[in-house]
């Protein structure tokens, strides 16, 4: 896309666009509930791993031969390094997707087959509108073999690392979408 094409282009409101140096256009959907979810799961991976644990949201991690991914939340290996500007797959410890009401299909079903394809450890669906954690575990060529459901207010939920550390997601702490009201 050229930059004349972006200047002149109206991009939906509610997005974030992202523009990679590779000339990928990205449009996140962003609302409230989603940001603060990520900050919620962020915050816990700060209380779990230590403030200089190797996390991210929103940077392109490699996936050979697929569309490289920039997850809401990716933890990674201690000993990770980048090569050139981005982690490996191989990197990552655990990847975490939270449903928008644009995204379900994709977080639920193709980002499942292919965090499992490529052997993601662990992979958490976080759906703030169904008020749910879906836990992936034990991939496989397909996705993943075993996914149990946790809902939000149930406590705390360990989740061991690859690596024997643990991260603990806050279920009690997670965010719930607000009703809406009518436009001032």
């Amino acid at each position: 896309m050229s930059v004349d094409a972006i200047v002149h282009t109206e991009f939906p409101k509610g997005y974030t666009v992202l523009f990679g140096a590779d000339g990928k256009v990205i449009m996140a959907p962003q609302s409230f509930e989603h940001s603060s979810t990520i900050k919620s799961m962020q915050y816990d991976t700060i209380v779990s791993l230590g403030r200089h644990a190797k996390t991210a949201s929103y940077v392109y991690i490699d996936f050979p031969a697929d569309e490289n991914s920039a997850p809401d939340l990716a933890i990674l290996r201690e000993d990770a390094r980048r090569e050139g500007k981005r982690y490996s797959f191989e990197d990552v410890l655990l990847i975490s997707e939270v449903v928008s009401t644009s995204s379900a299909r994709k977080d639920y079903d193709d980002c499942t087959a292919k965090y499992g394809r490529y052997g993601i450890p662990i992979y958490l669906v976080v759906d703030p509108y169904a008020q749910e954690v879906v836990l992936h575990t034990r991939p496989t060529g397909t996705g993943y073999i075993a996914a149990h459901t946790h809902k939000y207010g149930t406590g705390k939920l360990p989740i061991p690392l690859a690596d024997g550390r643990t991260f603990t997601l806050d279920l009690d702490e997670l965010p719930r979408p607000e009703p809406e009201t009518d436009a001032r």
